[in-house]
This record gives structure tokens, C-alpha cells and sequence, in this order.
């Protein structure tokens, strides 16, 4: 075994790879819970890959047996049904880790300098799975895909001189149609996914180039011991990885307990509409997008022009983009910084969940005000970032990590 290694590592540097991002390769010992979200979302990464690649096996893109090919998933090819529910439940299970995922990172500061480029490919991701969840969205062919999917495309109809013409590239179809089905299919099981993989290879090597963040908010790099390790550090392999286990076996135990017991989630994993084959001439009672998309669904709505409110919607995940520029706190981590981070934090975090929740249901005077509201709460976070985190008295930070 010794020898083929050698012979490999002269071709190809696979021990150096291991070492470097492994073996070698020194995280802060004081992760804590929610540092087990960056490996569950690859987890559910590889999990949304491998279902998928056996779903294209018996699915058709076409207009007329999309619907027919998924209940033929459903009903007759063998384990079909599991690995649809894996698939659907699994791209609900990636939001929720990738959400817990950056809540941790504006929790602990993990966006602050040295690590604005990690946070930007952090973000690429999220854009590209927003993407990727929206092409996969369309492919039940059933009625809230077919009307979510004509709902959300016919907004870039509101932008100036360009809008119809747009819509109708996006579409490849005066309507929504087979044609649309298609090349969303296409770029669902092929071009997105090469995007978001790279993208996921870009945000590790980053992160491993830096070295992670921690609770503390410390550079482990500046204390090391006579072998150039860091005192405050642990190698990610075995320790981290055996830890990592933990989290991925409670983790499965909650998954499979949904997939096997509550698939539909009452309704917000999968739409009872979706049961329902797409019908152009049939409107469903009330449209709203999958869950994930809801809080920005609600920005969208809380504005009455069509055009401002889809720039709002824009402006709502563009400004997730330059968040490392607009904290200018001496500390990263919220157990250092004062109360007005504090505050602000959960005020977005409430804001968040419930424009959310005002996503999913139908539009009233009272849940258009109480959306407006927490529109105007949620970009204030952002917007009033740069004085509130340097002006609060924060506390001083320890040499050591705390544990």
C-alpha cells in the first residue's frame, strides 16, 4: 500500500490533499452545535446528486408525461417512491442546514476579514441553489409548479424596455409550455449542479486557506506550539470528522423519521396542488412558491409597485453579498459585541421567519402592513450595520479561545 501511494502521490498529490484539508489540517477546538451544519449540507448535497442521477432514469421532460413519469416513480419502478421522497424532502432539508449554516455565520462573525471571500462563495451557493431549487420546482409538472413557476417568471416582465423579451427567453415560449420543461430540466440536472459543485470546492479550499472561524471569534494561527501548531487547534481528522458522525446520525434519524412518516410536511414540503396535474385553464385557489422562498416572496409582495417590489426582492439577497463590508465591529463574534448587535440580530432573525411565514399565506390589509414592516426591520439590519456595530461598547476579547 505503501509503495502504490508513493507511486500515486508522484502523479497526482493525494496525501498532500488529505493532509492539507484533513489530516493536517487544524480547526478551533471550541466548535460547538452549530458548527455541524457546514458537513450536513454536503451531506444533503451528495444526497440531492445521487437521487437525482436515478430519478432522470425514469423521469421524461415533456408537457404531456411529466406528471404521468412522476406517479410511475411513485407507483411502479422499484424503490422509486423512497427516492422521490428522498429528493423532495432532502431539497427542503438543504435550506434548513444551509439557513442554520449562515445564521451561524452572523452569529459568530464568520464573514469578517480574513474571510469575505469564503462568505461570497457562501452566498454563490445559495444563489445558485435558489436557482437549481426553482428549475427542479417545474418538473412535478403539477399545478403549483405549473402556476408557481408562471407566477415567479412573469416578474422580470416588470423590468424597463427588456422585461417581455426576457420573460420570453426564460420561458422559450409565449407560455408556459414543454419547451420551458425542458430547458429547465437541462439546466436542473446538468448546468446548475456543475455550478453549485464548483462553487462548493471554491468555498472549502477558501475556508481552508484562512482557517475557520470559532464561537470566540479568534485567530487560533497566532498561538502555536514549537511544531508550528496551533495550541487552540485540533486536527480536523480524526476529531472533528468522529464528531461530525454524531451530528449526521441524528441528523439521518430526523430525515428518514419525515421521509418514511410526513413527506408532505402538511402541505409545505409538497403542495397538495402538486398532486394535481398542471392545467393552464385552472387556477389553484391561492399561488404561493415552495416555503424556502417565502420571506422574499413576502418583500416582493409588501411593495405595491410590481417593479419596486421585484428590486426589493433583488436588493433582499443582493445585500446578503456585501454584509463583510458593512459590520465594522472590532470583534466578530456576538459574545464580544454590545447589545445593539444583539438586538439587531434577533429583530432580523424574527423579521425573517416571519415574512416567511406571511409568504405562504393569502395577502390581507393587516399581513400587507405587518409584511411592510418587517421589510423595513430587515434591510435596517444591513442598512444601520455600519453605526450601530461601531459605535456599541464591546467587550474585550480573550488571547485564548474559552472552550
Amino acid at each position: 500500500m505503501s509503495k502504490f501511494m508513493d507511486w500515486v502521490d508522484a502523479r497526482f498529490p493525494a496525501t498532500k490533499m488529505w493532509e492539507d484539508h484533513l489530516s493536517k489540517y487544524y480547526a478551533p477546538k471550541n466548535f460547538n452545535f452549530f458548527y455541524f451544519f457546514g458537513s450536513l449540507a454536503l451531506l444533503v448535497l451528495v444526497n440531492q446528486i445521487v437521487t437525482g442521477v436515478w430519478l432522470t432514469m425514469s423521469y421524461t421532460p415533456s408537457a404531456e408525461e411529466a406528471f404521468a413519469s412522476v406517479e410511475y416513480i411513485m407507483r411502479d419502478v422499484e424503490y422509486g417512491s423512497i427516492l422521490r421522497l428522498l429528493h423532495s424532502t432532502g431539497a427542503s432539508a438543504f435550506f434548513i442546514v444551509v439557513y442554520l449554516h449562515m445564521f451561524r455565520g452572523l452569529l459568530y462573525g464568520s464573514y469578517q476579514k480574513p474571510r469575505e471571500l469564503v462568505w461570497v462563495f457562501g452566498m454563490l451557493i445559495y444563489l445558485a441553489l435558489m436557482a437549481e431549487a426553482f428549475m427542479g420546482y417545474l418538473l412535478p409538472w403539477g399545478q403549483m409548479s405549473y402556476w408557481g413557476a408562471q407566477v415567479i417568471i412573469s416578474l422580470f416582465g416588470a423590468i424597463p424596455l427588456i422585461g417581455d423579451d426576457l420573460t420570453q427567453w426564460i420561458r422559450g415560449d409565449y407560455l408556459i409550455s414543454g419547451i420551458t420543461l425542458n430547458r429547465f430540466f437541462a439546466l436542473h440536472v446538468v448546468a446548475l449542479p456543475i455550478v453549485i459543485l464548483g462553487l462548493v470546492v471554491l468555498h472549502i479550499l477558501a475556508l481552508h486557506e484562512v482557517g475557520s472561524n470559532n464561537p470566540d471569534g479568534i485567530d487560533i494561527k497566532k498561538h502555536k506550539d514549537e511544531n508550528g501548531i496551533p495550541l487552540d487547534g485540533i486536527a480536523f481528522h480524526p476529531y472533528y470528522t468522529v464528531k461530525d458522525i454524531v451530528g449526521v446520525v441524528v441528523f439521518l434519524f430526523i430525515f428518514c423519521f419525515i421521509v418514511f412518516f410526513f413527506p408532505e410536511m402538511g402541505g409545505y414540503f409538497l403542495e397538495k396542488p402538486n398532486f394535481e396535474p398542471a392545467n393552464p385553464f385552472k387556477t389553484p385557489e391561492h399561488i404561493a412558491p415552495v416555503w424556502y422562498f417565502t420571506p422574499f416572496y413576502a418583500i416582493l409582495r409588501a411593495v405595491p409597485d410590481k417593479l419596486l417590489g421585484v428590486i426589493a426582492m433583488g436588493a433582499a439577497i443582493a445585500v446578503l453579498f456585501v454584509l463583510p463590508w458593512l459590520d465594522r465591529s472590532p470583534v466578530k463574534s456576538m459574545r464580544y459585541k454590545g447589545w445593539l448587535s444583539k438586538i439587531w440580530l434577533v429583530v432580523f432573525c424574527i423579521s425573517f421567519v416571519i415574512l416567511g411565514v406571511l409568504g405562504v399565506l393569502a395577502p390581507t390589509p393587516g399581513r400587507t402592513l405587518l409584511s411592510q414592516v418587517c421589510t423595513f426591520l430587515y434591510f435596517a439590519y444591513f442598512i444601520l450595520m455600519p453605526f450601530y456595530t461601531r459605535l456599541e461598547k464591546t467587550k474585550p476579547v480573550p488571547e485564548r479561545v474559552t472552550g
